[in-house]
């Protein structure tokens, strides 16, 4: 009896171990995840960081809150943004969101 019990439990170990087509679901799911989620959020953090370094005095930027208006000048860390004739903004270089053609705020007002 005790060596039928053996054999029996040697089958049902063998029968449970885990394959590759277990495993394929959570792959499948990891690759999906990657090509749709963190791939382009990568890809839009690199242009971002592209743009934040590629500032330059007399940019005409949008910041994150909407703000509108000319760099007046570059720190390490920081913007001077111009919003009203004699009015500047001192703003985070992260908080710039977007850099507008030349002439842009002109053609608004």
């Amino acid at each position: 009896m005790i060596s039928i019990a053996h054999a029996q439990d040697a089958a049902a170990a063998a029968a449970q171990q885990p394959g590759i087509m277990q495993f394929l679901p959570l792959i499948l799911m990891f690759v999906v995840i990657w090509f749709l989620m963190i791939r382009p959020q990568m890809k839009r953090a690199k242009e971002h960081k592209a743009l934040v370094e590629g500032l330059q005095k007399g940019d005409e930027v949008v910041t994150q809150g909407g703000v509108a208006g000319r760099v007046t000048k570059v720190g390490e860390a920081y913007v001077s943004v111009e919003v009203a004739e004699g009015t500047e903004m001192l703003v985070q270089r992260t908080a710039v969101m977007i850099v507008l053609p030349k002439g842009t705020l002109k053609s608004a007002l």
